[in-house]
């Protein structure tokens, strides 16, 4: 049955992952290409220093913008959408049953919007995306680390909020101890939010309608792949269960 889940996660999110290429391609690529262009003419600085030496001469692309809007994103957005997927049925294999007397439907979405949650919503409230052209080039590296190293801890202490509140819910009760767990990640991630750097490297110069349309494309992009991944999994591993299940009362 693992091997079961296993498959049909992995499909769950190449079909959650080309529904969110296509979000991505009607609504994130307009704003990615104004600021391409806005990098290219120079109606911009990287930097909010005005010592900063001028702009060096743009590197030739390795791969055409054409090519990177199309073939690329969809390759990007759909590896992401199976390895997510993949990983999306062992959390479902765990939790279900352990989450109550519920259908697997049910399941799938609570635990996606959980996922979601933790693993994208509240690392982009803290280090929200930027289209090109914002952020300077000297600190992609450290903002990359710190971004993914805020997810790590919003990871851990959702599971750790996870086991937590299943202890608690048994001694206040399933309600009680949902929001007490709730309440107890809320307070480590506040308060590990609040001791990580700030970073705000957007310049002054920078349209604010296209960073808005970015990141609400982006925002958008996340809640189709994540939304689509959760009704797509929990209708196969249902089937796949009351198969089982059939087999076995036979």
């Amino acid at each position: 049955m693992m091997k079961t889940l296993l498959v049909r996660g992995m499909l769950a999110g190449l079909i959650a992952g080309v529904l969110a290429f296509g979000f991505a391609y009607a609504f994130g690529e307009p704003s990615v290409n104004t600021a391409i262009g806005l990098e290219e003419s120079g109606g911009h600085a990287h930097s909010h220093d005005a010592a900063a030496p001028a702009a060096e001469e743009p590197e030739e692309e390795l791969v055409p913008r054409d090519i990177q809007s199309t073939v690329g994103l969809l390759t990007g957005v759909v590896v992401y959408g199976v390895a997510i997927g993949g990983l999306f049925s062992l959390a479902f294999a765990f939790a279900q049953g352990r989450l109550g007397n519920l259908r697997p439907r049910v399941t799938s979405l609570l635990l996606t919007a959980g996922a979601f949650a933790v693993v994208f919503l509240v690392p982009f409230l803290k280090y929200p995306a930027n289209p090109p052209a914002v952020g300077r080039p000297g600190t992609i590296g450290s903002r990359t680390e710190l971004y993914f190293g805020f997810v790590a801890v919003s990871l851990l202490a959702g599971i750790l909020a996870t086991v937590f509140g299943r202890k608690l819910a048994d001694r206040f009760g399933a309600w009680n101890g949902a929001i007490l767990a709730a309440a107890g990640y809320v307070v480590v991630i506040g308060v590990v939010a609040w001791l990580m750097p700030v970073v705000d490297e957007v310049p002054a110069t920078f349209p604010a309608s296209t960073l808005w349309s970015f990141r609400t494309a982006s925002v958008g992009t996340q809640v189709t792949l994540w939304l689509a991944l959760g009704l797509a999994f929990g209708t196969f591993a249902e089937k796949a269960l009351n198969r089982k299940a059939t087999t076995i009362g036979r």
